[in-house]
């Protein structure tokens, strides 16, 4: 079967193709994948070539597909595995494998699977580390969110405290206390709202802060200080760009005890020093965003590591059990991902959008995969709809769900998009 893919063949060298898949194996399934979210480690890989970790040295002759982040339908399932799996069903990809201590991972490894394809061959290993999971939500860009989504729950989860006079790590956020989301409004920092507001261990008090009002408010229309309360939870949107001044205002907000939890959604040295003076006796600062500067650094007072007991911790994604977790709390509509997304595309998109993604604004670019669409913003719909009948029903789609895409947008572009050629 012929698929078309994007495949990195070296340093900023992306390339759209059209090849032949090989035949399928008895311990493999071959899958139409239908949507990829586009990652920043997708951007990262791209201009490190093969001196990125997760990418073999020999691209240049051997290229593999880019995108981890996929959804999509099972459509042939190999003699091997036909006991648990079936064409026809819906699947998400857990891209982290750990495969025999291997860092190897679908969308980056492999020459055959990646979420920038219109058909992919899945390996053994990943049925193999239970990484095939099946999707039963009716969306597929949920399904391709499930795996940033994980990255939250993993996240929220590595948190741990402990008891005066006990070494014993409680795993988790603290149940009642005070947690804050800083630069917290971005893609990733919406999901961590949501998923903090609406999961099993929930804080009294959140606070969420960025330096771009723009933002808070879209973050507060999409997840209200209303719902939250209806949780249990006091949630304050807060501008920080008065940094001495919004911080005494957030401790204040704690009557000066600090933070249990706080979680870093920007690689910038200010924001990780706030974090640490932020940070209450047992005070957890979760460091979850990467940093593409492997020198990164920032102060940590150890005066307080020493007698207030704080503490790090970082996670770089999430494991297959957050990623079940995503899925299941999607499926029962626990949590809504949608606000992350702010671009839709087509496959021909992609090399362009990958390249120059941290040059883009907004949240997550979502692809469909079998379709033509240059990347639009869904601010751009409205616009774009005065010369285009398709953009204009996607913009009254998107208005009338409160500016998220969603099930029926999706159904809609699916129906009516340009195929890809």
């Amino acid at each position: 079967m012929k698929t078309k893919a994007v495949r990195i063949y070296g340093k900023q060298d992306l390339r759209l193709e059209e090849f032949e898949l090989p035949p399928l194996a008895e311990n493999e399934i071959l899958a139409k994948v239908v949507s990829d979210s586009i990652c920043m480690s997708s951007y990262k890989a791209a201009q490190q070539g093969a001196d990125h970790k997760r990418v073999p040295d020999d691209i240049a002759v051997n290229p593999t597909m880019i995108g981890h982040e996929f959804c999509g339908e099972l459509v042939e399932v190999g003699k091997k595995w036909q006991h648990a799996f079936r064409p026809g069903m819906k699947f998400s990809i857990q891209p982290a494998l750990n495969y025999k201590g291997s860092l190897d991972a679908p969308g980056y490894s492999y020459r055959f699977i990646g979420g920038n394809a219109t058909y992919v061959i899945i390996p053994n290993e990943v049925m193999e580390m239970n990484c095939l999971l099946e999707y039963t939500g009716e969306a597929f860009f949920m399904g391709s969110l499930a795996e940033p989504m994980s990255c939250v729950v993993g996240a929220m989860h590595a948190n741990y405290h402990t008891k005066g006079g006990s070494y014993v790590h409680s795993m988790g956020i603290r149940e009642g206390g005070n947690m804050a989301i800083l630069a917290g409004v971005g893609p990733m920092g919406l999901a961590a709202i949501d998923y903090a507001i609406h999961a099993p261990l929930k804080p009294a008090l959140m606070v969420v802060t960025d330096i771009d009002d723009t933002r808070l408010a879209r973050a507060a229309s999409l997840y209200t200080v209303e719902e939250a309360a209806r949780n249990g939870i006091r949630l304050i949107y807060m501008n920080t760009r008065d940094a001495a001044a919004s911080e005494a205002e957030m401790l204040r907000l704690t009557d000066n005890k600090g933070y249990d939890d706080i979680f870093v959604f920007a690689p910038v040295k200010p924001v990780v020093e706030q974090a640490d003076r932020l940070l209450g006796q047992d005070g957890c600062l979760n460091f979850f965003a990467g940093p593409s500067d492997p020198g990164f650094k920032a102060e940590l007072n150890f005066y307080n590591v020493h007698y207030a007991s704080t503490h790090i911790v970082g996670t770089s994604g999430g494991n297959t059990d957050d990623m079940i977790e995503s899925l299941d709390m999607m499926s029962r509509g626990l949590i809504n991902p949608a606000g992350m997304v702010t671009h839709i595309g087509g496959l021909d998109a992609v090399i362009d959008t990958t390249l120059n993604l941290p040059k883009i604004p907004g949240g997550k670019k979502l692809i469909y995969t079998h379709i033509q669409m240059p990347l639009t913003a869904l601010s751009e719909l409205e616009e774009k709809g005065k010369t285009d009948a398709r953009c204009a029903e996607l913009d009254a789609i998107v208005k009338r769900n409160n500016g998220l895409w969603s099930v029926e947008a999706e159904k809609f572009l699916l129906a009516h998009a340009r195929p890809l050629q």
